[in-house]
């Protein structure tokens, strides 16, 4: 099976293995990049080998597009952490985006461009009609990369508790942004403005 998913200029995105597991053991070791999602505790090796790499390799079973897919620097081959297109928890009938990615590489473009990348090849290829993502409102720099990507506010809500456990309700307050496969052909039809 092939493993890679898509390409950009600078990314290639691929199918995780179970040979991953010390890349996200790094990735998820770095308090920054965890501190959105754990309060920056890193994610032990026994839940990466045990619990996280065995749902998404479950993932390409059910549907080779689906899922949590690697992201390498296509220059370098240098991992960059991951990106995911996968039905939303919240509401299977949307699609959700997102991304972790390594510290090093934070805002040099690379989250924006691989959002990018997953929404319009859901839209091309049609696999879905509403792509969604989701972010704590601190969380300023994923807020700006939904905007860029043309993701637009829909509204605040409570993420669920058993997705956070151990989170207030105060802490576990989100935004959501979405976007619509026939407003994204008409923005990918309409000339950029000057």
């Amino acid at each position: 099976m092939d493993l890679l998913l898509l390409e950009t200029d600078r990314l290639a995105l691929r199918r995780f293995t179970p040979a991953d597991a010390p890349l996200l053991l790094d990735l998820d070791s770095d308090s920054e990049v965890m501190r959105y999602i754990s309060r920056g505790r890193p994610t032990s090796m026994a839940r990466i080998t045990g619990e996280i790499l065995p749902r998404w390799l479950a993932w390409y079973e059910r549907d080779p597009a689906l899922g949590y897919f690697a992201a390498h620097e296509r220059t370098s081959g240098a991992f960059l952490g991951w990106f995911q297109f996968r039905p939303s928890r919240l509401d299977p009938e949307e699609m959700e985006v997102g991304y972790r990615l390594r510290r090093a590489v934070w805002g040099l473009g690379y989250a924006t461009e691989g959002t990018r990348a997953l929404i319009d090849k859901a839209f091309n290829e049609g696999l879905c009609e509403r792509v969604v993502a989701f972010a704590l409102p601190g969380n300023a720099a994923s807020v700006r990369v939904m905007e860029k990507c043309g993701l637009r506010f829909e509204e605040r809500l409570v993420y669920p508790e058993r997705y956070l456990p151990g989170w207030t309700e105060a802490e576990r307050l989100t935004v959501k942004y979405g976007l619509c496969r026939e407003e994204w052909g008409r923005k990918r039809e309409a000339p950029e403005a000057v």
